[in-house]
């Protein structure tokens, strides 16, 4: 039999600003979002097991994303859950059971039972890493291809969105970021990097569209060295990109050289993640 969802409790006076819940806010992403993501008549719920300072118009909540009756109680009257949380690189596979898996179910089970409508999933490039050039662009629902421990964990969660979206009505957004960080750093950089004020573009996409279902959209800038990876259905959200890392190819060129013919860093949608000190047995 199928589950029963529970209806959000009806806001008074008092709350009745727009909850966003972040698992996951003090990590790097999460950082970048919580003032990109400000605005007025919205508070941030800010989720993690480090500390946080609270802004203005946010709130901090110190506990673990596997906690589900702790990640229920934050989803309280949220409109929505942005799911960061997760160890953020290959680790050894109980770590990434533990705490990508079993942790992204929870907060998809948590905003069932509290009736939240929506969750945005930080899915990974790593997903689908082992598709090679020759496929470039990997399509918007390119079936799993994932390149380490890590990457199966983030088509586990792709498989709950759909889950909780098919069985229980809620809006789920699977998004496969790609290299997300202040400036790319390396050649492959040039054409997989996501910039802050871009995610924060994406995010906000993905929060305000309307009655999305389940999508599963890429997360990457206007690149001039881009074409990796569809962004039709991001473009479909409402996200445009405005950012583009070719503003600082020149600097990493002369600081790398020009990629060469073979290159196993840009031979596949993964990277280095596809590399051999990545494979299991070297896991610690």
């Amino acid at each position: 039999m199928g589950g029963v969802t529970a209806s959000p409790a009806a806001p008074d006076a008092a709350t009745t600003r727009s909850i966003i819940l972040v698992t996951g806010a003090g990590g790097l992403i999460g950082g970048m979002l919580r003032t990109r993501l400000a605005r007025p008549g919205r508070t941030l719920r800010l989720l993690d097991t480090v500390p946080i300072s609270a802004g203005p118009a946010e709130e901090v909540i110190r506990a673990s994303v596997t906690d589900l009756a702790a990640v229920t109680a934050a989803c309280d009257r949220a409109a929505a859950v942005i799911h960061l949380a997760g160890v953020s690189g290959e680790a050894a596979w109980e770590r990434i059971a533990d705490t990508n898996i079993h942790g992204t179910y929870v907060a998809f089970e948590a905003a069932r039972r509290a009736g939240v409508g929506r969750v945005v999933f930080a899915s990974s490039n790593h997903a689908v890493g082992f598709t090679p050039a020759a496929q470039f662009p990997v399509p918007d629902y390119a079936f799993p291809a994932p390149d380490t421990y890590y990457g199966v964990s983030k088509a586990a969660g792709e498989a709950l969105a759909a889950l909780y979206h098919h069985r229980y009505g809620l809006d789920a957004i699977c998004l496969r970021i790609l290299t997300c960080a202040a400036r790319p750093g390396d050649l492959r950089g040039l054409s997989t990097w996501l910039s802050p004020d871009d995610a924060g573009r994406l995010f906000e996409a993905c929060l305000t569209a309307v009655r999305p279902g389940f999508r599963v959209a890429y997360g990457v800038s206007a690149n001039t060295r881009g074409g990796w990876v569809s962004l039709d259905e991001a473009q479909a959200l409402g996200y445009e990109p405005r950012d583009d890392a070719e503003a600082y190819a020149a600097e990493i060129i002369a600081a790398q050289g020009p990629p060469g013919p073979g290159d196993r860093l840009l031979a596949y949608l993964g990277g280095e993640f596809t590399l051999p000190d990545y494979d299991a047995d070297r896991l610690t």
